[in-house]
């Protein structure tokens, strides 16, 4: 076998694992932006608290609020502890989400809809 045969036997292997990781996130009901919505979600569980307890230090601080400390630095420090610990539970929780064998796939919005009309009709 030739340099040039093994390369191209490798790059059908990697197309094919990559192939079937995208087939396995399908069945789980994942779409292709997965990864950039959950990118989002840690990035905005981290900045909220964040810029929160930097406005509020920055109130203190205006303030004159006691205690002889800067109240902008340690809640800035605060709000950056609570985001992380916040986007952490929610990778956690998706990781764990993930993990399960039987997760039921999300249904579709015509799914939804037919079962709003049966229970409307329930009704």
């Amino acid at each position: 076998m030739t340099k040039r045969e093994e390369r191209q036997e490798e790059l059908c292997r990697e197309i094919g694992r990559q192939e079937q990781r995208k087939m396995e996130s399908r069945a789980k009901g994942r779409s292709s932006l997965f990864g950039l919505r959950m990118f989002g979600m840690v990035g905005w569980s981290v900045a909220v608290p964040t810029l929160l307890g930097l406005a509020l230090g920055i109130h203190l601080d205006q303030r004159g609020a006691p205690g002889g400390f800067s109240w902008t630095l340690s809640l800035l420090i605060t709000g950056v502890i609570a985001g992380c610990l916040n986007a952490w539970y929610w990778v956690a929780r998706e990781g764990e989400l993930s993990r399960k064998p039987g997760r039921a796939k999300r249904p579709s919005r015509d799914e939804d809809q037919e079962q709003e009309r049966g229970q409307h009709r329930d009704d």
